[in-house]
């Protein structure tokens, strides 16, 4: 009886030491790991567009009738799990600031925010959509209940800001509900096409049942050479 009492505990010392090394990989090591993978894009892009292999500068403003104006040259092909852009949400802290990967793979999201493959490209005429992990993985999204109408979402491609301003959210739903990235997505109470940006995060904080929707429009572009617009210094 002693022996399975003394076998019995080891097992459960055990089990417990293996549960804790996995959260502690889950809440330490994962988001060690994917700052570092982050940066790595982040140091990526710099190195490019100091080279100059960046895509062909687009207008200085948003027309007041997006969809009828012509659309800016088109940027350079997206390519999957490689980073095209830098995005900026001063709500979430001026530090903060995260790469924008093609695809949205696990392996692409362990790396940074994810665009969904299929919606615009960056300042294009209809629904720029991303994505990220609102927990794990650095948790670059930890803090997006806090995003409010109003806020500024502000990328760059290395020849031009773009910045766009938060209509609507966040909205929560389903995983099912992909409406939410439409050309003119469902549910963001715009009614005709535009110049639109979707960022998707996880609910609840540390599950997958759900998803929290913000929407926003292309509010203003400038080219890099003229510093960084008026979000950005505040």
């Amino acid at each position: 009886m002693r022996l399975i009492v003394r076998t019995l505990s080891e097992l459960c010392i055990t089990v417990g030491t293996l549960i804790v090394l996995f959260v502690a990989y889950v809440l330490f090591w994962t988001g060690v790991r994917a700052d570092g993978a982050m940066n790595d894009q982040i140091d990526q892009l710099h190195k490019q567009w100091s080279t100059g292999s960046v895509p062909a500068a687009t207008t200085t403003t948003a027309p007041a009738d997006p969809a009828a104006a012509p659309p800016p040259p088109p940027p350079a092909p997206y390519h999957y799990g490689k980073p095209f852009a830098i995005m900026y949400i001063p709500r979430l802290g001026f530090t903060w600031n995260k790469p924008v990967l093609e695809g949205t793979g696990r392996d692409v999201l362990a790396k940074g925010l994810a665009h969904y493959g299929g919606t615009a490209r960056l300042g294009q005429v209809g629904n720029f959509a991303v994505a990220g992990h609102r927990r794990t993985y650095g948790d670059p999204l930890k803090d997006f209940p806090r995003l409010r109408p109003g806020d500024a979402v502000v990328l760059t491609d290395g020849t031009t800001w773009f910045t766009y301003r938060i209509d609507k959210g966040p909205y929560k739903t389903v995983p099912t509900d992909i409406g939410v990235i439409d050309p003119v997505p469902r549910k963001s109470g715009y009614s005709r096409p535009g110049r639109y940006l979707t960022l998707t995060t996880c609910d609840p904080e540390w599950g997958h049942s759900h998803r929290l929707i913000v929407w926003a429009h292309l509010d203003s572009t400038q080219p890099v050479e003229s510093g960084e617009p008026d979000a950005l210094r505040r």
